[in-house]
């Protein structure tokens, strides 16, 4: 069965599409950015197809690729455009799926939509978290505001070197599972997104 990853961040700056690199490679899965906010000649998109190793992979175009780097809804009124979790369809495809959210889950996409309506309640919701103080109260209130959703969050990956009293707390807290960690590197290139596809792949497909 296919199954669709959606990869958000408990805020900007943690990691979130290097991970979903290596999800994706991870998978061969296909790979779709519903949208981008902001370097357009540069994009998240463009960013992954030059780490994915594997000749599966799709990657799908954005439903908006709005000019300017600022929180969606912001970026959406200069563009002049209305952007709307229906009017954000997913591309169809016969592989699985993973989608990269814009930031964290409540950042606004209009004035009463967040990334957060754009999961579905089947989607295995993947959250990167980068271990800095106040790390532990963002982690546990995204994954609050998952469950108050009837949301599941699948599993966490941290980005950045360990912290194993942090690690746990998070953890016994939200019980939500640790699928891994990508260290501290000097440089993401294919051989690294490939090196860390191959240690989450297993609990991945859990």
């Amino acid at each position: 069965m296919k199954q669709t990853y959606f990869v958000t961040g408990i805020g900007t700056e943690v990691g979130k599409t290097m991970i979903s690199a290596m999800v994706t490679e991870a998978l061969e899965a296909d790979y779709w950015k519903p949208i981008q906010a902001g370097d357009l000649d540069n994009s998240d998109t463009h960013k992954i197809q030059h780490l994915i190793s594997n000749p599966i992979t799709k990657f799908h175009s954005n439903a908006f690729a709005l000019q300017t780097p600022m929180s969606p809804h912001a970026a959406a009124e200069i563009d002049g455009v209305e952007v709307t979790s229906k009017t954000i369809v997913r591309p169809e495809t016969d592989n699985n799926l993973v989608i990269e959210g814009a930031g964290g889950l409540l950042v606004p996409i209009n004035n009463t939509e967040t990334i957060a309506d754009l999961i579905n309640p089947n989607d295995k919701v993947i959250l990167v978290s980068r271990h800095y103080l106040g790390s532990i109260n963002h982690t546990l209130l995204s994954t609050e505001a998952l469950r108050s959703r009837g949301l599941d969050c699948f599993g966490i990956i941290y980005s950045g070197n360990a912290t194993k009293t942090t690690e746990d707390i998070i953890e016994k807290m939200s019980g939500v599972p640790m699928i891994g960690r990508v260290d501290e590197e000097n440089e993401f290139t294919p051989e690294v997104v490939k090196k860390y596809a191959e240690q989450f792949r297993k609990n991945l497909k859990k």
